[in-house]
């Protein structure tokens, strides 16, 4: 059965950019509104047993793949964002990618922001690695996973779902966006990059 992992830092931890009731309103309900449909289908279903968070989504469609897929994003969002006072820089083979395939990190952002506002409805913003190491960014709509059907190794991810803003941002989705950037965790997004693989999340919530 799968758990509600545990935030890398306080629900306060993130204010002002999002502040304890929309993390409590995102994490204590959205989240884990989708970790107990998830263990629902898996009691109901013997080819879930003992199948990793990943395993599922790679080979599940409808409601399953949509709970799973929802609880693999929503993890690595929280994973992927630390506290103002937990500042950190991308530097070294990450920073070399970034000038290679964008320019810079303020072209990096300006992308990253321009594709989050634009992608319609609800769904998400990823940076991205192929296993060569070539970055680009990719939207997906709903519950989508850029790793699906051999797609590339997410490294940074933005849930642009207006339930991840709404509280604190309502429609301003741009101002949202620009503001997460001041909160990315590059250690995390570095470890992806250094790997180019899938991360493997299942651990953080058995």
């Amino acid at each position: 059965m799968f758990k509600l992992p545990q935030l890398p830092y306080a629900k306060t931890a993130l204010a002002p950019f999002l502040n304890e009731e929309q993390m409590s309103f995102h994490y204590d309900k959205h989240h884990k509104a989708y970790i107990d449909n998830l263990n629902k289908f898996v009691e109901t279903d013997p080819s879930l047993k003992g199948k990793s968070l990943e395993e599922i989504i790679l080979s599940s469609t409808g409601g399953i793949f949509n709970n799973a897929a929802q609880i693999w994003n929503h993890t690595f969002y929280w994973f992927n964002m630390a506290p103002a006072s937990e500042k950190s820089e991308p530097t070294g083979p990450l920073m070399d990618a970034i000038k290679k395939d964008f320019g810079s990190l303020d072209e990096l952002k300006a992308k990253f922001v321009d594709g989050g506002v634009k992608t319609f409805g609800s769904g998400w913003i990823w940076l991205c690695s192929d296993a060569a190491g070539k970055l680009s960014l990719v939207s997906t709509s709903n519950a989508a996973v850029p790793f699906t059907n051999n797609g590339p190794a997410p490294l940074l991810v933005a849930d642009v779902w207006e339930h991840a803003y709404y509280v604190d941002y309502r429609n301003l989705r741009q101002k949202y966006l620009e503001t997460f950037w001041t909160h990315i965790n590059w250690n995390f997004v570095s470890e992806n990059f250094a790997t180019k693989k899938v991360r493997d999340l299942t651990k953080t919530m058995v």
